[in-house]
Protein backbone atom coordinates (compact mmCIF):
# COMPACT_ATOMS: atom_id res chain seq x y z
CA UNK A 1 0.00 0.00 0.00
CA UNK A 2 1.18 3.32 -0.91
CA UNK A 3 1.29 6.39 2.02
CA UNK A 4 0.30 8.74 -0.76
CA UNK A 5 3.85 10.32 -1.07
CA UNK A 6 5.70 9.52 -4.24
CA UNK A 7 9.34 9.07 -3.69
CA UNK A 8 12.30 7.89 -6.12
CA UNK A 9 14.75 5.79 -4.47
CA UNK A 10 18.42 5.52 -5.87
CA UNK A 11 19.97 2.14 -3.82
CA UNK A 12 23.62 0.96 -4.40
CA UNK A 13 24.21 -2.35 -4.77
CA UNK A 14 27.08 -4.77 -4.25
CA UNK A 15 30.00 -4.44 -6.77
CA UNK A 16 30.48 -8.30 -5.69
CA UNK A 17 30.73 -9.15 -1.88
CA UNK A 18 27.46 -9.65 -1.37
CA UNK A 19 27.79 -8.76 2.01
CA UNK A 20 27.93 -5.32 1.20
CA UNK A 21 24.44 -4.80 0.81
CA UNK A 22 23.05 -2.45 3.32
CA UNK A 23 19.83 -2.97 5.62
CA UNK A 24 18.58 -0.42 3.99
CA UNK A 25 18.78 -1.57 0.97
CA UNK A 26 17.55 -5.12 1.66
CA UNK A 27 14.52 -3.50 2.98
CA UNK A 28 13.80 -0.97 0.17
CA UNK A 29 13.87 -4.15 -2.07
CA UNK A 30 11.30 -5.98 0.23
CA UNK A 31 8.88 -2.80 0.18
CA UNK A 32 8.87 -1.03 -2.67
CA UNK A 33 6.00 -1.04 -5.22
CA UNK A 34 7.98 -0.99 -8.41
CA UNK A 35 12.01 -1.74 -8.68
CA UNK A 36 13.01 -0.48 -12.22
CA UNK A 37 16.25 -2.58 -12.50
CA UNK A 38 19.16 -2.89 -14.83
CA UNK A 39 18.32 -6.19 -15.33
CA UNK A 40 15.65 -8.02 -13.63
CA UNK A 41 17.08 -11.32 -13.44
CA UNK A 42 20.12 -10.15 -11.43
CA UNK A 43 18.22 -7.97 -9.08
CA UNK A 44 15.98 -10.82 -8.53
CA UNK A 45 18.91 -13.08 -8.07
CA UNK A 46 20.44 -10.67 -5.50
CA UNK A 47 16.97 -10.62 -3.55
CA UNK A 48 17.36 -13.91 -3.09
CA UNK A 49 20.86 -13.75 -2.31
CA UNK A 50 19.71 -11.78 0.93
CA UNK A 51 17.06 -13.79 1.71
CA UNK A 52 14.06 -10.90 0.71
CA UNK A 53 11.21 -11.41 -1.14
CA UNK A 54 10.38 -9.09 -3.86
CA UNK A 55 6.61 -7.92 -3.88
CA UNK A 56 6.71 -5.08 -5.49
CA UNK A 57 6.34 -4.75 -9.51
CA UNK A 58 9.86 -5.26 -11.10
CA UNK A 59 10.64 -3.61 -14.70
CA UNK A 60 13.77 -3.17 -16.54
CA UNK A 61 15.34 -0.11 -16.52
CA UNK A 62 18.88 -0.52 -18.89
CA UNK A 63 20.25 1.96 -21.36
CA UNK A 64 18.34 1.02 -24.61
CA UNK A 65 15.00 0.76 -23.11
CA UNK A 66 15.93 3.89 -19.92
CA UNK A 67 14.12 7.07 -22.10
CA UNK A 68 10.61 4.97 -22.83
CA UNK A 69 10.55 3.67 -19.02
CA UNK A 70 10.67 6.97 -17.97
CA UNK A 71 7.20 8.53 -18.24
CA UNK A 72 5.57 5.05 -17.23
CA UNK A 73 8.06 5.71 -14.01
CA UNK A 74 7.14 9.10 -13.64
CA UNK A 75 3.70 8.54 -13.69
CA UNK A 76 3.87 5.60 -10.68
CA UNK A 77 5.75 8.10 -8.51
CA UNK A 78 2.73 11.06 -9.02
CA UNK A 79 0.62 7.90 -8.44
CA UNK A 80 1.88 7.99 -4.80
CA UNK A 81 4.52 4.83 -5.50
CA UNK A 82 7.67 4.58 -3.87
CA UNK A 83 10.04 3.43 -7.07
CA UNK A 84 13.43 1.99 -6.09
CA UNK A 85 16.12 2.58 -8.84
CA UNK A 86 18.76 -0.32 -9.10
CA UNK A 87 21.96 -1.27 -11.31
CA UNK A 88 23.67 -3.98 -11.53
CA UNK A 89 26.60 -3.20 -8.97
CA UNK A 90 27.42 0.05 -7.48
CA UNK A 91 25.42 3.59 -7.87
CA UNK A 92 22.72 3.76 -10.13
CA UNK A 93 23.55 7.26 -12.71
CA UNK A 94 27.31 6.87 -12.61
CA UNK A 95 28.05 5.58 -15.47
CA UNK A 96 24.84 3.40 -14.82
CA UNK A 97 21.15 3.93 -15.71
CA UNK A 98 19.14 6.64 -13.95
CA UNK A 99 20.44 10.12 -14.76
CA UNK A 100 17.26 10.55 -17.40
CA UNK A 101 14.74 9.42 -14.33
CA UNK A 102 16.49 11.38 -11.31
CA UNK A 103 16.37 14.23 -13.98
CA UNK A 104 12.61 13.96 -14.75
CA UNK A 105 11.63 13.24 -10.80
CA UNK A 106 13.17 16.35 -10.19
CA UNK A 107 11.64 18.49 -12.62
CA UNK A 108 8.52 16.95 -12.07
CA UNK A 109 8.83 18.38 -8.31
CA UNK A 110 8.96 14.60 -7.17
CA UNK A 111 10.88 13.64 -3.95
CA UNK A 112 14.30 12.17 -5.25
CA UNK A 113 16.50 9.74 -2.01
CA UNK A 114 19.72 7.87 -1.83
CA UNK A 115 20.75 5.21 -0.20
CA UNK A 116 24.26 5.28 0.26
CA UNK A 117 26.38 2.36 -0.67
CA UNK A 118 29.11 0.58 -2.40
CA UNK A 119 30.88 2.37 -5.50
CA UNK A 120 33.98 1.20 -7.47
CA UNK A 121 34.96 4.91 -8.15
CA UNK A 122 35.41 5.72 -3.73
CA UNK A 123 36.34 2.23 -3.79
CA UNK A 124 39.78 2.17 -6.36
CA UNK A 125 41.00 5.83 -5.58
CA UNK A 126 41.09 3.99 -1.46
CA UNK A 127 43.26 1.38 -2.87
CA UNK A 128 45.09 3.17 -5.57
CA UNK A 129 47.84 4.30 -3.26
CA UNK A 130 47.72 7.83 -5.22
CA UNK A 131 47.22 11.43 -4.02
CA UNK A 132 43.41 11.74 -4.26
CA UNK A 133 42.69 14.52 -2.44
CA UNK A 134 41.02 16.39 -5.55
CA UNK A 135 39.67 13.68 -8.27
CA UNK A 136 37.73 14.09 -11.39
CA UNK A 137 35.30 11.39 -12.52
CA UNK A 138 35.31 10.41 -16.47
CA UNK A 139 33.23 7.59 -17.06
CA UNK A 140 34.62 5.25 -19.92
CA UNK A 141 37.38 6.52 -22.55
CA UNK A 142 36.28 6.63 -26.05
CA UNK A 143 37.03 3.67 -28.04
CA UNK A 144 38.63 4.67 -30.32
CA UNK A 145 42.47 5.68 -30.48
CA UNK A 146 42.19 9.08 -32.11
CA UNK A 147 39.70 10.24 -29.97
CA UNK A 148 41.01 8.23 -26.97
CA UNK A 149 44.29 10.30 -27.26
CA UNK A 150 42.91 13.56 -26.90
CA UNK A 151 40.70 12.12 -24.14
CA UNK A 152 44.26 11.71 -22.44
CA UNK A 153 44.85 15.20 -23.82
CA UNK A 154 43.25 16.76 -21.50
CA UNK A 155 44.96 15.07 -18.48
CA UNK A 156 48.06 16.18 -19.26
CA UNK A 157 48.28 19.39 -17.07
CA UNK A 158 45.06 17.86 -15.13
CA UNK A 159 46.64 18.26 -11.13
CA UNK A 160 43.45 16.07 -9.75
CA UNK A 161 43.24 12.38 -9.62
CA UNK A 162 41.42 10.62 -12.31
CA UNK A 163 39.48 7.45 -12.48
CA UNK A 164 37.53 6.16 -15.04
CA UNK A 165 36.15 2.66 -16.15
CA UNK A 166 37.26 0.53 -18.97
CA UNK A 167 36.42 -2.72 -20.59
CA UNK A 168 38.92 -5.49 -20.47
CA UNK A 169 39.57 -6.27 -24.08
CA UNK A 170 40.23 -2.45 -24.46
CA UNK A 171 42.55 -1.78 -21.44
CA UNK A 172 46.07 -2.86 -22.78
CA UNK A 173 45.19 -0.42 -26.39
CA UNK A 174 43.99 2.57 -23.94
CA UNK A 175 47.15 2.22 -21.27
CA UNK A 176 49.55 2.39 -24.63
CA UNK A 177 47.56 5.23 -25.56
CA UNK A 178 48.04 6.89 -21.77
CA UNK A 179 51.58 6.14 -22.15
CA UNK A 180 52.39 7.98 -25.58
CA UNK A 181 49.97 10.83 -24.18
CA UNK A 182 50.86 11.35 -20.40
CA UNK A 183 54.63 9.24 -20.52
CA UNK A 184 55.56 5.63 -18.69
CA UNK A 185 56.67 7.28 -15.70
CA UNK A 186 52.90 8.26 -14.81
CA UNK A 187 51.53 6.69 -11.84
CA UNK A 188 48.59 5.15 -12.06
CA UNK A 189 46.32 1.94 -10.69
CA UNK A 190 44.42 -0.54 -12.34
CA UNK A 191 41.73 -2.21 -10.38
CA UNK A 192 39.97 -5.21 -11.44
CA UNK A 193 36.82 -6.98 -9.71
CA UNK A 194 36.69 -4.90 -6.87
CA UNK A 195 35.36 -6.97 -3.88
CA UNK A 196 35.02 -10.53 -5.54
CA UNK A 197 37.06 -13.35 -5.24
CA UNK A 198 39.99 -12.48 -7.58
CA UNK A 199 40.06 -8.67 -6.70
CA UNK A 200 43.31 -7.44 -7.84
CA UNK A 201 45.39 -3.95 -7.52
CA UNK A 202 48.06 -3.38 -9.97
CA UNK A 203 50.08 -0.34 -9.19
CA UNK A 204 53.04 1.34 -11.30
CA UNK A 205 53.80 3.39 -14.12
CA UNK A 206 51.79 3.31 -16.95
CA UNK A 207 54.32 1.78 -18.87
CA UNK A 208 54.95 -1.04 -16.33
CA UNK A 209 50.95 -1.38 -16.38
CA UNK A 210 50.49 -1.01 -20.04
CA UNK A 211 52.91 -3.79 -20.78
CA UNK A 212 51.00 -6.15 -17.99
CA UNK A 213 48.24 -5.74 -19.67
CA UNK A 214 49.11 -6.80 -23.18
CA UNK A 215 48.67 -10.58 -21.37
CA UNK A 216 45.04 -10.14 -21.57
CA UNK A 217 43.00 -9.04 -18.64
CA UNK A 218 39.55 -10.12 -17.40
CA UNK A 219 36.71 -8.77 -15.26
CA UNK A 220 35.57 -5.30 -14.14
CA UNK A 221 38.16 -2.35 -14.80
CA UNK A 222 38.23 1.21 -12.85
CA UNK A 223 41.49 2.86 -13.72
CA UNK A 224 43.41 5.78 -11.34
CA UNK A 225 45.53 8.15 -13.22
CA UNK A 226 47.74 10.60 -10.71
CA UNK A 227 47.52 13.51 -11.40
CA UNK A 228 50.23 15.85 -12.57
CA UNK A 229 52.48 17.92 -11.10
CA UNK A 230 52.27 21.43 -11.24
CA UNK A 231 54.01 23.27 -13.60
CA UNK A 232 56.67 25.76 -12.59
CA UNK A 233 55.35 29.33 -13.17
CA UNK A 234 57.24 32.55 -14.60
CA UNK A 235 56.66 35.19 -12.79
CA UNK A 236 57.00 37.29 -15.84
CA UNK A 237 53.91 35.89 -16.89
CA UNK A 238 51.75 37.00 -14.10
CA UNK A 239 53.22 40.82 -14.20
CA UNK A 240 49.97 41.93 -17.11
CA UNK A 241 47.53 40.12 -14.20
CA UNK A 242 49.34 42.16 -11.43
CA UNK A 243 49.00 45.44 -13.89
CA UNK A 244 45.02 45.11 -14.58
CA UNK A 245 44.49 44.63 -11.25
CA UNK A 246 46.84 47.63 -9.53
CA UNK A 247 45.03 49.73 -12.58
CA UNK A 248 41.79 48.55 -11.29
CA UNK A 249 42.83 50.14 -7.51
CA UNK A 250 44.42 47.34 -5.84
CA UNK A 251 48.04 47.46 -3.59
CA UNK A 252 50.53 46.18 -5.77
CA UNK A 253 51.93 44.67 -3.01
CA UNK A 254 49.17 42.49 -1.57
CA UNK A 255 48.03 41.06 -5.28
CA UNK A 256 51.71 40.56 -5.64
CA UNK A 257 51.51 38.00 -2.82
CA UNK A 258 48.30 36.50 -3.44
CA UNK A 259 48.88 35.79 -7.00
CA UNK A 260 52.64 34.57 -6.05
CA UNK A 261 50.73 32.21 -3.58
CA UNK A 262 48.37 30.96 -5.42
CA UNK A 263 50.99 30.00 -8.32
CA UNK A 264 53.74 29.00 -5.77
CA UNK A 265 56.23 31.53 -7.01
CA UNK A 266 58.42 33.38 -4.73
CA UNK A 267 56.72 36.63 -3.89
CA UNK A 268 59.69 38.42 -3.89
CA UNK A 269 60.84 37.61 -7.71
CA UNK A 270 56.91 38.53 -8.90
CA UNK A 271 57.17 41.98 -7.15
CA UNK A 272 60.87 42.38 -9.04
CA UNK A 273 59.11 41.68 -12.54
CA UNK A 274 56.54 44.03 -12.02
CA UNK A 275 59.20 46.85 -11.24
CA UNK A 276 61.41 45.75 -14.03
CA UNK A 277 58.21 46.23 -16.49
CA UNK A 278 57.38 49.45 -15.38
CA UNK A 279 60.94 50.89 -15.96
Amino acid sequence: MTDGTGRLVLAATPLGEIDDASPRLRTALATAEVIAAEDTRRTRALAAALGVEITGRVVSFYDQVETDRVPGLIEALEDGRIVLLVTDAGMPSVSDPGYRLVDAAITAGLPVTCLPGPSAVTTALALSGLPVQRFCFDGFPPRKAGPRREFFTELVDQQRATVFFEAPHRLADCLDDAVAVLGPARRAAVCRELTKTYEEVRRGGLGELAEWARAGVRGEITVVVEGAAPRAVDPESLVPEVARRVAAGERMKSVCAELAAAHKVPSRALYDAVLRARD
